[in-house]
């Protein structure tokens, strides 16, 4: 596979063709800020924080989902990217129900961690306070979709990891949210396998484990992404 090399941030950089921006952005030590991306499955673009200029493209790239090219230049930290993220952040906590004090993953939340590092302290948004329910049918988990951000890591992982494809999204616009089996309560849908990989991949509290309770949540997301490669590689344990 041929190397491409480009430039992130004025740093020169080499990978091979077919590798995300995001990715090679990483391993060069420059941290783009993400919600939906998760390492082991695939990347959808759905949280847009992760958007980068690119020079002489006249629009903003979501970096999870655009391949480095040769003599690419790239540009992740100018004062409209700042901006964008910080808005989409603000978005985010306006347009769902996110009560940190009270939230399982208080202080261990990946929308909390993006809040502070876009520098968001308030959101200049009214708030919707929209009417969404708590599913606990599960005996093991429960789902609370006043706190799910739409990023659709537990569809991801359900689906490319456990191959189950509980999870989906259902309806459009500001009425999409997550939907266990054909809109089924989560614990009707006879295809869960309990195994909690959405637990680990879900980013704030929305996915949690029954019994747990503010600030308790603990998660192991790297153990998906070594299950992804383990699946592609062969290396099955017994």
């Amino acid at each position: 596979m041929s190397v491409k090399t480009l430039k992130i941030d004025g740093i020169d950089v080499a990978a091979e063709e077919g590798t995300s921006v995001l990715k090679a952005a990483e391993e060069a030590g420059v941290k783009i800020p993400k919600l939906c991306h998760l390492d082991g499955v695939s990347d959808v673009g759905a949280c847009r924080l992760c958007l980068v200029e690119i020079k002489g493209i006249n629009r903003l790239l979501p970096a999870c989902v655009t391949e480095v090219a040769e003599g690419m230049e790239v540009c992740t930290q100018t004062p409209q990217l700042q901006e964008y993220r910080r808005m989409t952040v603000e978005l985010l906590f306006a347009e769902g129900n996110h009560v940190c004090a009270i939230c399982v993953a208080n202080g261990n939340c990946e929308l909390q961690d993006v809040a502070i590092e876009v520098g968001m302290d308030h959101s200049r948004f009214p708030y919707r306070f929209p009417d969404r329910e708590v599913d606990i049918s599960h005996s093991k988990f429960g789902i609370d979709h006043n706190r799910c951000i739409m990023c659709t890591r537990c569809v991801r992982v359900c689906a490319e990891i456990e191959g189950a494809h509980v999870w989906d999204v259902g309806y459009r616009g500001a009425a999409a949210k997550i939907i266990s089996g054909l809109n089924q309560p989560w614990g009707d849908v006879d295809a869960c396998t309990s195994c909690g990989k959405c637990v680990d991949a879900c980013p704030t509290g929305s996915i949690f484990k029954k019994g747990t309770t503010t600030a308790e949540m603990q998660r192991d997301s790297e153990k998906l992404e070594f299950l992804a490669d383990a699946r592609g590689k062969h290396q099955w344990t017994r």
